[in-house]
């Protein structure tokens, strides 16, 4: 038995076209599933992008105003992937016109607008999703599998970090990504919020933190045209940078780990360096994103066979590998994450169960956030609280 569900994407840059993408493969990788996607309506201001949505993907129509999506009562789930200043608005909007929400994170520009968020959804029990993509790599679940088997003992350490150096060039433009009014937090928002989810997934809750901040480049060329932060201007008057660069923060977890996260835009060689790196007492693991179908791992009682980190490739026993190829070692992509999540989400709303990462998953990162934050000011260690 299949059931159609009617999406809405609003704002069609990149993110707006990867998630369409991502709908359009649900039926093509997950026959089985019983969930099929129907691209009902698709929103901006930019008419050129929702024709060329419509052109690429079979949208049934455009909008120029957002609020026709929520309008439209053929449109079960939303999917939000504009700017973080427009998440609470639309967001809220959203979940009172009765629809599911998948957005972006770090949905809202501070904590405070994430926990309302958050507390919205909740009280309107609707369905909620975040844009945590990276923790669907297989060989991250296949992991999560073993650390809830107790193969790896109780976790002692963890350290992650995002190193993206999208800002390495002073050169490039100030997008709104450099604006607190806009973006609000920088890294903490950005990077952070990736870093958080892989950490609270894979060792649990975090008790205190001690932070520090920096913007290391402190102005950059105002933009003479729409663009992404990937853009370079060489002439041009300048202006101040209103958000941070750098978040560095040590962490004692709940259970009793100690930890560090570490994340940074302008630093140099790391293009997409999302990292971890955990101890247990029975094993230990490692993972990068830029390697994102390859897994280290060491286990105590494979020691003697496997003296030291073992390199596991991606393979069809490993959650949803098999379902883009037969093979191990025959690698998944970025979008095979994103489509992953979008069924993810998709299943829980055909079968009226919350899935993770729900906004309840981005509250809890919000609230290690605010903590953070407050660490900058007080310079000391901070106790992460739900507010």
């Amino acid at each position: 038995m299949t059931r159609e569900v009617g999406i809405g994407v609003i704002a069609m840059g990149w993110m707006g076209m990867t998630h369409s993408r991502a709908y359009q493969q649900v039926v093509n990788r997950f026959p089985d599933s019983g969930v099929v996607p129907r691209l009902k309506v698709c929103a901006d201001t930019d008419s050129d992008r929702t024709n060329e949505a419509c052109r690429r993907f079979g949208f049934e129509r455009t909008a120029e105003d957002w609020r026709e999506v929520l309008d439209d009562p053929d449109v079960e789930v939303v999917s939000i992937t504009s700017p973080n200043w427009l998440h609470r608005e639309m967001c809220l909007a959203a979940l009172e016109a009765g629809k599911h929400v998948f957005c972006e994170k770090p949905v809202g520009r501070e904590p405070s607008e994430t926990r309302e968020i958050a507390a919205a959804a909740q009280a309107a029990g609707l369905l909620t999703f975040t844009g945590f993509c990276y923790r669907w790599s297989p060989v991250v679940q296949h992991l999560l599998a073993l650390i809830k088997e107790g193969r790896l003992g109780q976790v002692t350490h963890y350290r992650g970090r995002f190193f993206c150096g999208y800002g390495h060039n002073p050169k490039s433009v100030l997008s709104w990504r450099f604006d607190r009014n806009k973006a609000g937090f920088g890294v903490l928002g950005d990077l952070m919020s990736h870093a958080l989810d892989m950490a609270l997934m894979l060792a649990g809750p975090v008790a205190e933190v001690v932070s520090e901040n920096e913007t290391f480049i402190s102005e950059r060329p105002i933009p003479s045209q729409a663009g992404t932060h990937f853009a370079v201007s060489e002439d041009g008057p300048v202006a101040a940078v209103t958000n941070e660069d750098y978040v560095g923060a040590m962490v004692r977890f709940a259970n009793g780990a100690r930890g560090t996260l570490e994340v940074c835009r302008v630093i140099g060689g790391s293009d997409c360096e999302h990292t971890f790196e955990l101890n247990g007492t029975k094993g230990s693991a490692r993972w990068n994103f830029e390697r994102m179908n390859e897994l280290e791992l060491f286990l105590d009682d494979q020691a003697v066979e496997r003296p030291g980190y073992a390199r596991l490739q991606s393979r069809p026993e490993f959650p949803r590998h098999g379902d883009f190829n037969p093979g191990g070692a025959v690698g998944l992509g970025y979008e095979d994450l994103m489509t992953i999540e979008v069924h993810e989400f998709l299943r829980g709303v055909v079968a009226g169960e919350p899935v993770e990462p729900s906004f309840e998953q981005i509250a809890r990162v919000a609230d290690v956030q605010a903590a953070m934050a407050r660490s900058w000011e007080t310079r000391t260690w901070e106790n992460v609280t739900a507010e």
